[in-house]
């Protein structure tokens, strides 16, 4: 849960001219928002074990509000931060409008063509695997081979289920102590800075800034300021946000045990998806929220799939995020570590995507399209991120930054470049397969709402 949520604003808030008491301060507020966001996913949404957390579909738009003119000549970086997370809140809360209609109208369902983006909803972020664990090899690799020994060798030697269940945790609190010992015995003492800031278990500078009790409240960064080139970039990340959940929502489902995801129960669960993205952009917690990947990964590698759990965490969520100390101790975990338990999580993520049972494989259109999509899925992204690595702007650069930042936004992700090659070769070919989930009589009981309310609210 801590992963996404503590490293993108901690990545992204010194660029905005925040320091270490305005990182501690959207951490807690992130990690609030995020647990408020689960129960209401767990109670009212899919009723999925999923849980809500920060989205690195909405950095891009969220680094160019940072880059955007009227900022730079702020000379007060205090104030410059300040008004750039005033800027992201407007351009959050229009977004959110869009994965509302979309999901409470009944609007967004389920595509059986593209299918061959489940996959890449976890293989697509393979870029934050092993070369985040080559920034510091002493400490992430250890936690990666440590991770694989305890999930998937040890619990067949020893008996019980304390590997199979504990194995994170396990193994977390074993590299933790050993990256801590290293840097008290003085072994980044002469390395590089940079060096030090990824291996070093003292240098996020998170505790310092952390208050020891803070409630998180909206509009605690004043009054949000809305834009209409920021707020098309930001819609367009909701848009890849909806793609990537649907995929994510679908490999829960799977390593769950639960029926097949009805149409009416994911828009329902993207409807609230988009009252999460709006509670964001209230609070303030400069970016938006969407399924975490990485919990889809290790509901695959624990084997538990229940809602309760997923909602005791997320009121423990709620509770570190006040007591800020306490949450602010966990939020420093080199950031590594965490790219080692991407490596094992998102691979479970996307194995789940890869269930063809259904498909003619025999068929060799069937084969054109799964290769082809997924070959592009994964191609046309890497070209997107290389030119801009290089370039310092995308491939499409017009006068209009809004509209680059939207097409830039929607190509750099591989789930949703795979599901619109898949959906365009697809569907022109044969009719839509309609499908009935009512064959099954434990749909209801795993996707009903709490209190008796589907009497209220029927499926859209």
């Amino acid at each position: 849960m801590l992963g996404t949520t503590v490293i993108i604003p901690s990545a992204i808030v010194p660029q905005m001219g925040g320091g270490n008491d305005e990182k501690g301060r959207v951490i807690q507020t992130a990690l609030f928002v995020s647990g408020v966001n689960t129960l209401l996913q767990t109670f009212f949404g899919t009723r999925l074990p999923s849980v809500m957390s920060s989205s690195y579909a909405f950095v891009v738009p969220t680094i160019s509000i940072i880059l955007a003119d009227r900022y730079s000549e702020i000379a007060d970086p205090h104030e410059r931060f300040k008004r750039i997370i005033r800027g992201t809140q407007g351009a959050l809360i229009v977004a959110s409008t869009v994965q509302i209609i979309l999901g409470f109208s009944g609007l967004w369902r389920k595509v059986t063509s593209c299918s061959p983006c489940y996959p890449l909803v976890g293989m697509g972020f393979y870029e934050l695997g092993f070369p985040g664990v080559g920034k510091c090899v002493e400490i992430g690799l250890p936690q990666l081979i440590l991770l694989v020994v305890f999930s998937q060798y040890l619990p067949h030697v020893l008996p019980g289920q304390v590997f199979n269940r504990f194995a994170v945790l396990i193994s977390v609190a074993i590299v933790w102590l050993y990256a801590y010992l290293l840097t008290v015995s003085g072994a980044y003492k002469y390395s590089p800075l940079k060096t030090q800031s990824h291996c070093r278990t003292d240098r996020s500078g998170l505790v310092g800034g952390a208050p020891w009790i803070r409630f998180p409240y909206p509009f605690q960064w004043g009054t949000p300021t809305f834009n209409a080139g920021e707020a098309f970039a930001m819609v367009a990340s909701a848009f890849v946000a909806l793609v990537e959940s649907t995929g994510t929502y679908i490999a829960i489902s799977r390593y769950a045990s639960a029926t097949p995801l009805p149409p009416s129960v994911l828009s329902r669960g993207i409807g609230w998806q988009g009252v999460a993205v709006l509670l964001d952009g209230l609070f303030g917690t400069a970016n938006g929220s969407s399924v975490s990947v990485e919990n889809a990964g290790l509901l695959g590698l624990t084997h538990v799939g229940s809602r309760r759990v997923v909602q005791v965490s997320a009121g423990f969520m709620i509770f570190f995020s006040i007591l800020g100390k306490f949450g602010a101790v966990f939020a420093s975990i080199p950031a590594p570590m965490v790219a080692a338990l991407y490596c094992l999580l998102f691979a479970y993520a996307g194995a789940a995507g890869l269930g063809l049972q259904f498909c003619n494989l025999n068929s060799f259109r069937t084969k054109f399209i799964l290769g082809f999509s997924i070959f592009l899925g994964l191609s046309v992204p890497q070209y997107f991120n290389e030119y801009t690595a290089v370039a310092g702007y995308g491939p499409v650069h017009t006068r209009a930054r809004w509209f680059n930042d939207m097409v830039n936004v929607v190509f750099s992700s591989e789930a949703v470049v795979a599901a619109l090659v898949a959906f365009l070769l697809d569907t022109p070919c044969r009719c839509m397969i309609r499908r009935t989930f009512k064959g099954d009589t434990r749909t209801e009981e795993f996707y009903s709402l709490p209190f008796k309310l589907n009497k209220f609210f029927p499926a859209a």
